[in-house]
């Protein structure tokens, strides 16, 4: 910032004028420059240089005019601050990087604090989206926390709830799901709401990759038809199954892990893993899900038209079970959806994030926990946000109650 002059423009101008009417009053300029100087109350010098930057400006002498170095001033002054600014953006740059349309406010502060001492609280609010006031409330929350907005309190205590939401289901959720899990706690929150917190916090649910072929059609057997057409609907539990298996690369080569899964819950009802892709697997996640349902009659297992699905041993126990088998077009996931979806969901969530795999005795291990995870505690959007085996849970009761409702009528 400049000096503020003592002697005003009119004082200047009046003894720059007075010199000029009377220099020939005295023996030389000086003299008369100096004379009244003494009457004005400045320094000889002082008035001297007033005279001679008179006569650059009315253009009896060479040089910068009063207009020209004011306004090389304001242009050095530009410079400085440009140069600031810039300064200020490039350190700035690394604070910011993850992007966005606006910083959060706490990472802006956190920049102000370093950087205060070599440029200041106010220069740097104006390079930043961040007003000074912005700034010092923050940092006054800190210091006080009753200061705090309700708004912000609250949104501390949903930070903890959604952490918590998010570490007990795998880190697979997102803001949907998430919101639906703190609304059925009890916990009354907007959907936009969750969705800010977890932007701030970082997190974000995980999404299914593309989906990579493993069907070896058999074109030597008889296929059986296709009962479902596309139409993944079921009115009660083991009335509609769907079958499929993917593939995990380990250390020690391919494992392959065969999925059955109940339509009407979503539930995963029978599960395999194994080291060759033969029909013994897939053979034994139906046994699984056999003696683990007990089905009765009316069941439909839908598959795609993989050999080991058409094989004869697994049609052979199909029918020993009374389940009708259906098989879907060859080369097309459409006809098989449902399991598909699967698939991309347990490739997603369990083996991408917890690779590389050594060995395929850890797959199974993970994949026990996620099907149990997945059955019991997963949210469905399908079947009304809740887990499978509550679903089902929920079928069976009202089965229950509408017998009871018959005999009181």
């Amino acid at each position: 910032m400049s000096r503020q002059s003592r002697y005003s423009p009119e004082v200047r101008e009046r003894a720059v004028r007075m010199v000029l009417e009377h220099g020939g009053d005295y023996a030389s300029r000086w003299e008369a420059i100096r004379s009244i100087a003494a009457k004005i109350g400045c320094s000889g010098e002082t008035l001297r240089k007033w005279v001679r930057q008179s006569e650059v400006d009315t253009g009896l002498h060479g040089g910068t005019t009063s207009d020209e170095r004011a306004r090389l001033k304001e242009l050095e002054r530009e410079v400085r601050e440009l140069r600031r600014t810039n300064e200020i953006l490039r350190k700035a740059s690394a604070y910011f990087a993850p992007g966005g349309a606006r910083p959060p406010t706490q990472v802006m502060v956190s920049f102000i604090d370093d950087h205060r001492t070599e440029y200041g609280v106010e220069p740097i609010c104006r390079v930043l989206p961040i007003a000074p006031s912005t700034y010092y409330a923050f940092r006054a929350c800190e210091v006080d926390p009753t200061l705090r907005s309700k708004r912000a309190l609250r949104d501390d205590d949903l930070r903890v709830g959604i952490q918590r939401v998010y570490d007990e289901n795998r880190q697979v959720y997102g803001a949907p799901k998430i919101w639906r899990q703190l609304l059925r706690e009890g916990i009354e929150v907007a959907r936009c709401t969750v969705e800010r917190l977890m932007r701030e916090m970082g997190l974000q649910g995980r999404r299914r990759g593309k989906r990579v072929r493993t069907t070896t059609a058999d074109d030597s057997g008889q296929r059986p038809p296709d009962l479902v057409d596309r139409k993944f609907e079921a009115q009660r539990p083991d009335q509609l199954w769907v079958a499929d298996f993917t593939y995990v690369s380990t250390w020690c080569g391919f494992v392959f892990v065969a999925f059955i899964i109940d339509v009407f819950s979503r539930r995963i009802v029978g599960w395999r893993m194994s080291s060759s892709m033969t029909s013994d697997f897939v053979l034994d996640a139906l046994e699984q899900a056999v003696q683990a349902r007990r089905p009765g009659e009316g069941l439909i297992h839908h598959s795609d038209q993989g050999s080991q699905y058409t094989s004869i041993r697994y049609s052979e126990r199909l029918d020993e079970a009374g389940i009708k088998p259906s098989v879907g077009s060859v080369a097309d996931s459409y006809d098989n959806a449902l399991a598909e979806t699967i698939n991309g969901l347990f490739k997603a969530e369990v083996i991408w994030p917890l690779g590389p795999w050594k060995h395929g005795e850890r797959v199974e291990f993970e994949t026990l926990k996620w099907v149990e995870w997945s059955n019991n505690r997963r949210l469905l959007s399908s079947i009304g946000w809740m887990p499978p085996a509550e679903f089902e849970e929920a079928y069976w009761r009202s089965q229950a109650a509408e017998p009871a409702e018959l005999v009181l009528t």
